[in-house]
């Protein structure tokens, strides 16, 4: 049990008095009457054992035993104070912790940008980001490990729910010294005559199976495909002139020497999108209101930029 001087309306009183140099002065500043004030003090000299406070001509003024009970007793009421707007801060989903799972490319667009508008608008709540796969991501979400994913696909699950955010067109990466890095833009039949390095091998399916299938609604089949595990060994592959590979908006954001980015034709233009993925019937204000954040941006970034007027 608490010792009886831990009353924190006793440590009110008490630096009120040494504050004002006088128990009437301070039983104003406390909107009570001063018998009650006066009662709380002697109280905590009596739980402490020691006398707090002289009367003296410039007024009241404590002991050196009070002096430093008041030092201490200020830091206490302070500490009491700062808890107490950090849990009502809480409260309102505007001070705690979110971890967000994310995944490929998207770490190069999108999410940088949620995350930073998130952080503008409720700086007191720390980011953490957490590099799972899908799966993993599915996982850690029902074990309550991180609150919210973002991943390019994503199947029905009873307990979860997600969205797409965000979609992103692809466009070619070719070696700056190919045949083909000065078109302007370049087919799917093209490229399935070209060797190719699609990422990641992992988790299936995902983004290759999404290219591949592509080039067969075509009725093309590409000659040569080397799987590797993400964007970055893609594009440094294609530096070293192994292939040509297709890349997201996001993907783009790679600054690799010796690569040039190409469009895909009109014909062959496509997209993939960016989801985020949470519980099911989410209540918490910081997961809710991260996910609104991506879901304003996804909106603003979907929105055709204006014309000037010239």
């Amino acid at each position: 049990m608490a010792s009886s001087f831990m009353d924190f309306r006793r440590l009110n009183c008490f630096v009120a008095v040494v504050e004002q140099k006088s128990f009437r002065a301070a039983a104003l500043k406390l909107h009570i009457s001063q018998p009650p004030l006066t009662r709380h003090v002697q109280m905590l000299e009596e739980s402490l054992g020691v006398q707090l406070l002289v009367r003296s001509a410039a007024g009241v003024e404590p002991t050196a035993a009070g002096q430093l009970f008041f030092d201490e007793a200020r830091n206490l009421l302070a500490l009491a104070q700062q808890a107490g707007e950090r849990v009502k801060l809480a409260g309102q989903g505007r001070l705690g912790r979110i971890d967000v799972g994310v995944f490929g490319s998207a770490i190069l667009g999108a999410i940088p940008k949620i995350v930073r508008e998130f952080r503008e608008r409720l700086p007191n709540v720390e980011v953490v980001l957490h590099s799972l796969d899908r799966a993993a991501q599915l996982k850690a979400l029902r074990e309550r490990r991180i609150d919210v994913g973002f991943n390019r696909f994503f199947a029905e699950e009873p307990d979860l729910v997600w969205e797409v955010i965000q979609t992103e067109p692809m466009s070619v990466v070719v070696p700056e010294s190919h045949a083909l890095a000065s078109r302007a833009s370049l087919s799917l039949a093209e490229l399935s005559r070209e060797p190719l390095v699609l990422y990641p091998r992992a988790p299936r399916p995902g983004f290759i199976d999404h290219l591949m299938r592509l080039f067969h609604d075509r009725g093309l089949t590409p000659q040569r495909v080397q799987e590797v595990d993400d964007v970055l060994t893609a594009t440094a592959l294609v530096a070293s002139n192994m292939g040509l590979s297709l890349v997201t908006e996001s993907g783009r954001n790679l600054s690799i020497p010796g690569i040039v980015h190409v469009p895909l034709a009109k014909g062959d233009q496509a997209t993939v999108a960016l989801c985020i993925i949470q519980r099911r019937h989410e209540e918490a204000a910081i997961p809710c209101a991260f996910v609104e954040v991506a879901r304003s941006l996804g909106a603003a970034a979907a929105k055709p930029a204006r014309r000037k007027r010239g």
